[in-house]
């Protein structure tokens, strides 16, 4: 992969009408074109929240488009994503739902899927909206942490080597389509998953029910999963 840092995957050139994300227990699909230009827009508004690459943000890994857009966002800022909500983070996006359960955690906090109750809560989707779709070029280094899962970090060098190891395992290409049937609170659904499919130019339908089928010829799986796609990579097969 001719990529440095995660960044690197969200180049203009790759914006196209094909799916990038699909999560079909929400009903929501992305084009690569929104996809890229909505994590342009959610780097820009982590930005305004003030997160730097001296700074965390805290996600909450409900199954939607926004908690991969927010880590793509902060990534491009050289910023870590830890998908452990409760942590101690500059900034927290949560479902609105769970605005009250993390008012009292420190930091900015963010809430999708609705407006928030309080004024000092950012309604995500607002700001995203009305964001600059563009983000200005920014040095990473690709040793730099952009996750952090308990004591253990990953840089970007890590997680796109995981990528790597999943597109050639599965013979990712432009067009093909990945089931992940991985929680996105492991950090190898990260790398293994959307890094992999978006390095490919594949499309990553996450699905959060083992049984469920969907139309996608490679998955990325725990090890003791059986699903219907004839390629499979395990998580417990990723070195990164």
């Amino acid at each position: 992969m001719d990529v440095a840092v995660l960044g690197d995957l969200l180049a203009r050139d790759k914006r196209r009408s094909q799916p990038a994300v699909v999560v079909p227990a929400a009903d929501r699909e992305m084009s690569y074109h929104d996809f890229i230009t909505t994590a342009y827009k959610s780097g820009n508004v982590l930005r305004y929240l003030g997160l730097s690459a001296d700074a965390r943000l805290a996600i909450d890994p409900t199954l939607q488009p926004e908690p991969l857009l927010a880590f793509l966002g902060a990534a491009q800022l050289g910023a870590s994503t830890t998908f452990e909500p409760t942590a101690e983070a500059r900034v927290r996006l949560v479902p609105v739902d769970e605005e009250a359960a993390y008012a009292d955690h420190g930091g900015r906090l963010a809430v999708f899927g609705g407006s928030p109750e309080a004024t000092t809560t950012t309604h995500w989707e607002q700001e995203v909206w009305s964001e600059n779709p563009a983000f200005p070029p920014t040095q990473i280094d690709p040793e730099s942490t952009a996750i952090v899962a308990g004591d253990q970090q990953y840089s970007h060098r890590r997680l796109l080597n995981m990528a790597e190891e999943v597109v050639d395992e599965l013979a990712l290409e432009e067009g093909s389509r990945v089931a992940i049937r991985t929680p996105l609170s492991r950090p190898e659904t990260i790398g293994g998953g959307l890094v992999a499919a978006l390095a490919a130019g594949a499309t990553a339908i996450f699905v959060d029910d083992p049984s469920e089928a969907v139309d996608a010829e490679a998955a990325l799986v725990d090890a003791t999963q059986e699903t219907p796609e004839s390629r499979q990579c395990s998580l417990a097969d990723l070195s990164g």
